[in-house]
């Protein structure tokens, strides 16, 4: 039980603003220096060790595929898209923001790249139709949590790789949970409007002529999506694959379709690219050592039998599971807790007779709506960084979304057909 000792330790450095890879592989180095005879030399095996995983490789091709998208000119399109589809209810231009980023989740896979994006896009513009900036911000936040939940989200990448399920499974059980919380915002964001007089950005309903229109002009978009999901499906590519294909198919679109994309933005993209990856396996390479540590002192089991001895309901194991995630995600980065938390709870899942897909949708969902949320809420404060908004006006604002997106993750979590009807 010597895991037990160097849980606290990690906590504590994170408390003191420690990053959390370092304060993760602090605790390793512990570990192996005082409770374990192994060689610390062995703490740099393990750290190094994930990041052979020919799996991880999807995840720079996805970030990059999302990268490119915001310079090929698919974003306005498919912002006019959205706001056909949604644009006569109250509250119209909110719910195009959400309609929005469930369609461009569906192919950036990144939610922070979507939060950034759509935050220079749609917050201004919901100003000018005379929302409130916090409100806008706040709705352009919850929107961006979809984006982890749609495939190909690299949430479902990662947790895939640790679960041992397949990552084509998991992208299919991620698009009826995706539609849940997008029309879940929207139903609060049409009681809000409701309340304080949003009007409807359509006088009338459009023409399917024109829907038609918007659609193909939206092509690409749809094209990346169908192509990488229904790709994986079909076992025509592996998801490192898709990854690669759809960065090639954005990148013929942006020079030779639209004509919209320069070197220049190549060259920017990979940059940002490298940074995102490099921040991303840190976090992936330290947890997993972390990971390994509780897998050879058996904590899954003692995890497995200490849960055992309180319930042998699922029910009651999934409710507490849910509360311990969302305060956990207030605290640490969802990548970290998906490597850390699914080796120790899968011997309880399987326990109990929890699908691992449908498990492993609850948990994204949960760490999703952690990003909204302080201390560590990372959209939230890219958001509330960008848009300007404080952060108590942000939170404020929020509220209504955080119970719609709550009612969607209970949904989510004791209606498994929701994540695997698809699979």
């Amino acid at each position: 039980m010597s895991w037990l000792w160097i849980v606290p330790l990690m906590f504590g450095l994170m408390l003191l603003n420690m990053r959390i890879y370092l304060a993760m592989f602090a605790a390793t180095l512990v570990y192996f220096i005082f409770f374990n005879n192994l060689p610390p030399g062995i703490s740099v095996q393990r750290l190094v060790a994930p990041a052979q995983n020919s799996t991880l490789l999807a995840i720079p091709f996805f970030i990059l595929l999302g990268t490119l998208l915001s310079h090929t000119g698919v974003a306005q399109r498919i912002l006019h898209l959205a706001n056909l589809l949604v644009g006569r209810f109250r509250g119209g231009m909110a719910m195009a923001n959400v309609t929005m980023s469930t369609l461009m989740g569906g192919v950036s896979a990144s939610n922070l790249a979507d939060a950034a994006m759509l935050s220079k896009i749609m917050v201004p513009e919901m100003e000018r139709q005379g929302y409130n900036r916090a409100f806008a911000s706040a709705v352009t936040g919850a929107g961006s949590l979809i984006t982890p939940i749609i495939p190909p989200g690299i949430a479902l990448i990662i947790y895939g790789m640790v679960a041992d399920v397949s990552i084509g499974r998991m992208f299919m059980a991620g698009i009826l949970p995706g539609i849940l919380c997008a029309v879940s915002l929207m139903v609060a964001i049409w009681i809000i409007s409701v309340k304080r007089g949003y009007q409807p950005m359509l006088q009338a309903w459009p023409k399917p002529k024109e829907v038609g229109k918007a659609t193909i002009n939206a092509w690409p978009a749809l094209l990346v999506l169908i192509g990488v999901v229904g790709g994986i499906r079909a076992n025509i590519f592996t998801p490192t694959e898709a990854g690669a294909a759809g960065v090639v198919i954005v990148t013929l679109i942006g020079f030779l379709v639209y004509k919209q994309m320069r070197l220049q933005h190549v060259a920017t993209a990979l940059v940002s690219t490298a940074k995102a990856t490099a921040s991303i396996m840190l976090v992936i390479m330290a947890s997993s050592a972390l990971a390994w540590i509780f897998s050879l002192e058996h904590a899954g089991v003692a995890m497995a039998e200490w849960i055992g001895s309180l319930t042998s309901s699922k029910y009651v194991f999934l409710a507490v599971v849910n509360i311990i995630l969302l305060l956990l995600g207030m605290l640490i980065e969802g990548t970290a807790l998906i490597i850390i938390l699914v080796p120790l709870l899968k011997p309880v899942m399987l326990q109990l007779g929890i699908d691992p897909v449908h498990f492993g949708l609850i948990m994204i969902l949960n760490l999703s709506i952690g990003t909204l949320t302080p201390p560590v809420g990372t959209v939230m404060l890219l958001i509330c960084n960008i848009t300007r908004v404080p952060m108590n006006d942000f939170l404020k604002e929020s509220v209504p979304l955080f119970i719609a997106l709550l009612v969607a993750l209970v949904l989510v979590t004791y209606i498994p057909a929701i994540s695997l009807l698809l699979t």
